[in-house]
C-alpha cells in the first residue's frame, strides 16, 4: 500500500510491528524480508518517487572540517536514495577489518565476518554477481595470470559490478510497494524519536510532511536507516527526554564520521605501462557481471608497517598537470547543471552506459595506442581506508530547515595514519617493482607535505574527493562507552531500537559499503522476525 503524506488527511493510521525510516538499500532490503515472513512493515520514506528540490534542499549542512562535496548533493532524498545513481560496485570486507588491530585506534567489530557471510551470500544472490568470489580464484575464471608480486606484501581483491540501473528505485520495488504487509509512506520525513518516559524504548516516531502538521507511527520495532549524516541527526535532535540526545549517553552520537578518501598515490615509471593497465583494469565477463581487480595491502603487511586496508588501481592518463580534457570537463559540467530527476539521471546512465560501450569494444586497442605513442602515463590511484577518529563527526547546527529541525553540520577530519598509509603501501610497491624488474613507483609530492589534507584532483576519477561513502556516526561496540549500537544493531540501552547501514560500521575497510550494508540488512530481518516470534511481546502493540 502508498501513502503520499503530502495529500493525506490527519486521520491516517500508521502502525505496525516494525518501522523502518529510510528507503534506500538498507531499509529497501531490510523491509523486503521482513514482508517475506509475513511482517507487517510502515516503510518511511522522507522523498517522494522522484527527485524533488524542496525535499531535498533539507539536506543542506555546513563543511566545517575537510573540503568535502556539499552536504545537499551528497546523498539522495527520494525513494531508493543515493543508490539510484549507484555505480553498482560490491565487495565484502576483509576478516581483518572487522578485528581489533593494535595498530589502528578503535578499531575492532563486536562481530565477526563469519556472523555476516550467509548474509554476505544471500546479498550477492539479490544483486545477480554471479559467482562468490572476490580473491585470486577470479583470475582462474578469467583465464589470467595473476601478478607476480609477493602475496605476503602485495594482495588482490575483485570488485563484482550489479549492472541493474536504479536496483532499489520504485519501479523495481513494485512487490514491496503492492505488498499487502507493506505500507510506504512518501514525504514522510522524520522529525523526532518519541521515548517512553522511562526512555527504555521508543513510543512513537514523529513524522510529516513539508506544510503538513505531524502524524505519529507506532511500531513494535523501530529501525533508522537514513544514512550515516541523518541517523546521527535524528538521534541528536530527539533530546527531550535524554540530554545530549538518544543513545548518546556517552557522546558517542555523531562521532567517527569516515568516508573512503581518493588521491592520485604515485606515478610508475615502467616500460610497459599498457601491460600493467591491462592487467588490472575493468573486465566484461560473459557470462557474469564486469569485475576489477585492486591491489591491497597484504594484512602482514598492514601489521608490519602499521597500514590501513586500502585499495589502490592503475590509471592510464595524460599528464595530469594539464588538467581535464574536453570530455571530462562536458561530464562534470553537466553533472553539476542537472538535478537529478529522472530525465537527469537518464542521462547519467546513458553516459555510464556509452562509456562502458566504448570499455568493451574500443578501449584496450586506443589506449595500447596511446601508452606505445607516449600520450599517457601510469599512475597509482588510492582509495583509502580511513582510520576510525572520534574528531570526525557530525554536529547539529542552530540554524532549522523548513520542517523546523535542526541542520546537520559534518567536520570530516582525516589523520596522520591515512596519509602514512598510502606512503607504506607506494613504498612497499615500489620495492616489489624493483624485485621483478617492472620500473619504479614514484610517490606523489602531496604524500611528504605536512597535514593531514588530500588534495582534491578533478583528474584522478569522477570522485576526486571520496566516494560517496558515509560510515560511521553510530557505530557498533561491545559497550555503549565507545559505541552506539550493540552486536544486534540496537541502540544500547533501547529496547526497540535499532539502526541499519552504514552509519553502524565501526571500521570501513576499502570495500564499497552496499554490500555490507545489505548483509547487516539481512541479519537484522532474522533477529527481528526471531524477537517478534516471542508468544509475549516487550513492548508496544
Amino acid at each position: 500500500m502508498l501513502i503520499d503524506l503530502a495529500a493525506a488527511d490527519g486521520s491516517v493510521d500508521l502502525t505496525a510491528e516494525v518501522a523502518v525510516v529510510g528507503a534506500g538499500a538498507a531499509g529497501i532490503t531490510l523491509a523486503r524480508a521482513l514482508s517475506a515472513a509475513g511482517r507487517r512493515v510502515c516503510l518511511l520514506e522522507a522523498g517522494s518517487l522522484d527527485f524533488e528540490a524542496d525535499t531535498q534542499a533539507l539536506y543542506a549542512g555546513a563543511n566545517l572540517g575537510m573540503e568535502y562535496y556539499p552536504l545537499v548533493d551528497a546523498r539522495l532524498r527520494f525513494f531508493g536514495g543515493t543508490t539510484n545513481v549507484w555505480g553498482g560496485r560490491c565487495v565484502p570486507l576483509d576478516p581483518t577489518d572487522f578485528e581489533r588491530r593494535d595498530w589502528v585506534e578503535h578499531s575492532g567489530w563486536p562481530i565477526t565476518l563469519s556472523d555476516l557471510t550467509p548474509h554476505y551470500a544471500a546479498a550477492h544472490e539479490q544483486l545477480g554477481l554471479g559467482a562468490f568470489a572476490y580473491g585470486d580464484e577470479v583470475w582462474t575464471h578469467l583465464g589470467e595470470t595473476p601478478p607476480a608480486f609477493d602475496p605476503a606484501r602485495i594482495g588482490v581483491r575483485f570488485w563484482r559490478f550489479d549492472e541493474v540501473k536504479e536496483r532499489f528505485g520504485a519501479p523495481r520495488c513494485a512487490d514491496l510497494i503492492q505488498s499487502p504487509g507493506v505500507t510506504v509512506v512518501l514525504h514522510a520525513n522524520a522529525v523526532h524519536l518519541q521515548a517512553h518516559r522511562d526512555t527504555r524504548a521508543i513510543d512513537h516516531v514523529q513524522v510529516r510532511a513539508l506544510g503538513r502538521p505531524p502524524i505519529e507511527v507506532r511500531a513494535r520495532y523501530y529501525v533508522l536507516a537514513c544514512g550515516a549524516i541523518e541517523n546521527a541527526r535524528l538521534l541528536l535532535a530527539s533530546d527531550d527526554l535524554e540530554p545530549g540526545g538518544i543513545g548518546n549517553a556517552h557522546d558517542q552520537v555523531g562521532r567517527y564520521f569516515m568516508e573512503h578518501p581518493h588521491a592520485r598515490a604515485a606515478r610508475v615509471d615502467t616500460d610497459r605501462p599498457y601491460a600493467l593497465w591491462a592487467l588490472m583494469r575493468k573486465r566484461f565477463a560473459d557470462p557474469g557481471p564486469p569485475v576489477a581487480p585492486a591491489l591491497v595491502p597484504a594484512p602482514g603487511l598492514q601489521a608490519e608497517r602499521g597500514l590501513l586496508n586500502s585499495a589502490f588501481t592503475f590509471k592510464l592518463q595524460r599528464d595530469p598537470k594539464r588538467g581535464l580534457p574536453l570530455n571530462k570537463r562536458l561530464y562534470f559540467r553537466l553533472k553539476h547543471a542537472v538535478d537529478p530527476t529522472r530525465r537527469g539521471r537518464g542521462l547519467w546512465h546513458s553516459y555510464r552506459g556509452t562509456r562502458d560501450w566504448l570499455q568493451r569494444r574500443v578501449r584496450e586497442p586506443v589506449e595500447r595506442l596511446r601508452a606505445g605513442l607516449g600520450l599517457t602515463g601510469l599512475y597509482l590511484i588510492a582509495r583509502g581506508e580511513q582510520a576510525p577518529n572520534p574528531s570526525s563527526r557530525v554536529r547539529l547546527a542552530e540554524e532549522r530547515d523548513a520542517l523546523g529541525l535542526r541542520r546537520a553540520d559534518l567536520d570530516w577530519q582525516l589523520g596522520p595514519q591515512d596519509k602514512a598509509t598510502v606512503l607504506g603501501f607506494v613504498e612497499a610497491l615500489d620495492l616489489e617493482f624493483q624485485r621483478l624488474r617492472l620500473g619504479r613507483v614514484e610517490p606523489a609530492e602531496w604524500l611528504f607535505e605536512p597535514g593531514d589534507e588530500w588534495p582534491v584532483d578533478p583528474t584522478v576519477s569522477n570522485h576526486p574527493i571520496g566516494g560517496y561513502h558515509h560510515m560511521g556516526t553510530t557505530r557498533m561496540s561491545a559497550t555503549p562507552r565507545w559505541g552506539v549500537v550493540d552486536a544486534d544493531c540496537r541502540v544500547h540501552g533501547h529496547d526497540n531500537l535499532y539502526i541499519a547501514g552504514s552509519s553502524v560500521f565501526a571500521t570501513g575497510g576499502c570495500a564499497n559499503p552496499t554490500l555490507t550494508i545489505m548483509a547487516l540488512s539481512h541479519r537484522l530481518a532474522a533477529q527481528l522476525e526471531r524477537r517478534l516470534s516471542r508468544p509475549t511481546p516487550a513492548i508496544g502493540l
